[in-house]
């Protein structure tokens, strides 16, 4: 009998363990461990305090303290694709991808900074896995994605959804304006594009057509990373692209996000999963860890 108690409370300590190291851990993990462990999805930075970055993961949303531990956040392990936050509420962001247990989430929402996400639509030949996601500072009740190779768009905040068109070629990330609900950019594999008209219908903006690998819009103006180019910028209003910083190499850069607070403040994720930090607006960069 005291054998099988022994291995009772033997197996109930390891139980416990196990439990624990799938939990939430308060003291977080170290940048390294978290790149070695899942890949980023999306980031962005808190709109309540700068000195923290949200980050949309393959196993789970995390925050970045000024410590740079990773803490997860949410209470479920999704991968959280085509992570967005809202342009205005700090405790509010938009999410797709897949349920730990598989299959497609439609769009999800947190309202809580990211502890708990509910679906609020399957969206359109749902429940949709929308990679590309973004939401307009110009109107927060407009969003896009793309799913299946349509573009689709929400009017209300994403509770109803219709198909706005076909989605480019080679589609790697969408950018609605921060100056124009309607207006919506577009990073391809065949360079940058531009629609007037909600993804009806799309035009280069830039003269070059190498692949181009991310898109964002933040307070009129725009950045974009082309390969062999390096990170690029552009006014919304004339769209005239200058090179901000070149010799990349072989890297890339994936994921970008402004402060709201600092605009010369910018993070990125780079192609091997690497947290970059500029404060001069993207013409230097170091190594966050």
């Amino acid at each position: 009998m005291r054998y099988f108690q022994s291995a009772f409370l033997l197996l109930t300590a390891l139980a416990t363990l196990l439990l624990a190291g799938c939990s939430r851990e308060e003291k977080g993990i170290s940048l390294e461990q978290l790149r070695q462990q899942t890949h980023i999805h999306g980031l962005a930075f808190d709109r309540s305090d700068s000195d923290r970055l949200w980050l949309a993961t393959h196993h789970g949303f995390y925050a970045v303290g000024a410590d740079r531990m990773a803490r997860r956040i949410s209470e479920e392990t999704h991968d959280f694709m085509g992570f967005t936050p809202h342009p205005a509420d700090a405790e509010t962001f938009f999410a797709s991808g897949h349920p730990a247990r598989g299959g497609n989430l439609g769009l999800v929402v947190s309202t809580d900074g990211g502890k708990r996400w509910e679906q609020r639509s399957p969206g359109v030949d749902g429940p949709v896995d929308f990679h590309q996601l973004t939401v307009s500072e110009a109107d927060p009740n407009v969003l896009y994605g793309a799913y299946a190779g349509w573009l689709q768009v929400s009017h209300d905040g994403g509770h109803q959804w219709q198909i706005q068109g076909r989605a480019p070629d080679g589609l790697i990330a969408l950018a609605a304006s921060s100056r124009d609900p309607e207006h919506l950019f577009a990073a391809t594999q065949g360079g940058l594009l531009m629609s007037p008209n909600g993804g009806q219908r799309w035009r280069p903006i830039h003269p070059e057509r190498r692949p181009v690998s991310l898109v964002v819009a933040h307070d009129g103006r725009l950045y974009a990373f082309m390969l062999d180019s390096g990170l690029l910028m552009a006014e919304e209003a004339n769209r005239e692209w200058e090179v901000v910083k070149r010799g990349w190499g072989e890297r890339y850069l994936l994921h970008l996000a402004v402060d709201p607070s600092n605009p010369e403040r910018l993070v990125a994720a780079d192609d091997e999963g690497r947290l970059l930090q500029s404060d001069n607006g993207g013409r230097d960069w170091v190594r966050l860890d």
